[in-house]
């Protein structure tokens, strides 16, 4: 299964976007354009890892996600994915998810160390003492997703630990191509290269789905 590259997708935001709402036709535009930019780092995993969490920031967050920080990055997720696994009429996501990258979001969703109480505990955060406890919670939660093949829960669950990685990376929490975490920033970045564009590439096939209204709009004095 292929992955659909950055030509692809700007030929296909030319083609169509004098159908796309203004708030869509800038969201799409900005996270193609991370997508083009994530393609030239190469072997810099690192470097695409973050890029291509930017184009994912670009295609999904809204400003009722902002303000509802309380619920967090995890709410906004679940409507995201939800919305996009009903759409891929074609299964793309549920092939990449349950065939292509079964593997490593198995070892990833299996990892303490992109499980946020474990690191709240060791920065010493109040109140996460039993962050074994939670993780065995989780791996629950996780066993139960797999076993019913729930899609939305894991493409959920996955995008929450890549969020730990990524405010690792972001925050300095970790060395350039260093060798502690590599195998967790590989995979996301080979997940996310993959994932990214075909939840654009649906995105485009359905303009008029309430997918936000993008942080930042273009404002003229």
């Amino acid at each position: 299964m292929g992955s659909i590259r950055h030509d692809f997708l700007k030929s296909k935001q030319r083609e169509l976007r004098g159908a796309f709402p203004p708030t869509m036709s800038l969201r799409i535009h900005r996270s193609i354009s991370w997508i083009g930019r994530s393609e030239k780092e190469g072997d810099d995993t690192d470097a695409q890892f973050v890029f291509l969490w930017i184009a994912f920031n670009a295609a999904y967050a809204d400003e009722g996600a902002l303000a509802g920080i309380a619920v967090g990055e995890k709410a906004a997720f679940g409507d995201f994915f939800g919305r996009l696994v009903e759409l891929d009429k074609e299964k793309r996501i549920y092939r990449a998810i349950w065939q292509q990258f079964s593997g490593p979001i198995r070892l990833l969703l299996s990892n303490k160390y992109v499980f946020n109480p474990f690191w709240q505990f060791h920065n010493g955060v109040e109140g996460y003492a039993d962050w074994e406890r939670r993780f065995a919670a989780a791996q629950k939660i996780v066993a139960s997703a797999l076993s019913s093949g729930d899609t939305v829960k894991i493409l959920s669950l996955m995008f929450d630990r890549l969020y730990v990685l990524r405010n690792q990376i972001v925050h300095g929490g970790s060395t350039w191509g260093g060798k502690v975490n590599r195998e967790q920033v590989r995979d996301g970045a080979a997940i996310l290269s993959f994932l990214m564009p075909v939840f654009i590439d649906l995105m485009m096939d359905n303009p008029h789905e309430d997918w936000g209204v993008p942080f930042y709009p273009v404002v003229s004095d």
